[in-house]
Formats: C-alpha cells, structure tokens, sequence
C-alpha cells in the first residue's frame, strides 16, 4: 500500500469511551509486560538493525506513558452525565 500524502481521503468517527478504555488497557498490558521483560511487547515497538530486532526498553516505555497520557486527557475531556435521585423521606 502507498504512503499518503495527505488526510483528504481518510474518514472517521470520534472514539467512543469503550474503545478508548480498551486502548488504555492494552497499554496498560503492554507496560506491565515490557517492565517485566516481556519478550511480545517489546517486540511490538522495536525496529530493524545490524543484529537483528533490537529494542530500548526506555524510550519504549515512554512512548507507552505519552500514549496513555494522550489517551487519559481524550477520555478526561469526553462528555459525561451524572445522574441522581433525590428521596423525599
């Protein structure tokens, strides 16, 4: 597939609070597994090199903490309602 050039052609919705609790949560896995060298999550954020795959488990880990930051202020910011009911006991 082509790289684009532009957004023009790309459609979408707003993500809903489910979706974005379920990116959070993946990240959360990720993380738990990256921190305790799991070999998967490190894996998906790593890039080709002279030897083979090589990962930094730092600079993944923050790209992981700023997705979730990122994510956390989406899911801060959506719209939400509170509902109660008042007893006239």
């Amino acid at each position: 597939m082509a790289d684009l050039t532009n957004l023009d052609s790309i459609a979408g919705k707003e993500l809903t609070t489910s979706q974005i609790q379920g990116i959070l949560q993946q990240i959360d896995l990720d993380i738990t597994n990256l921190v305790r060298d799991g070999k998967l999550s490190a894996m998906k954020y790593s890039v080709p090199g002279n030897a083979g795959q090589s990962t930094d488990r730092a600079s993944n880990l923050s790209a992981l903490l700023a997705a979730r930051d990122h994510y956390l202020k989406l899911l801060s910011a959506m719209p939400s309602w509170s509902t109660s009911q008042a007893s006239l006991d």
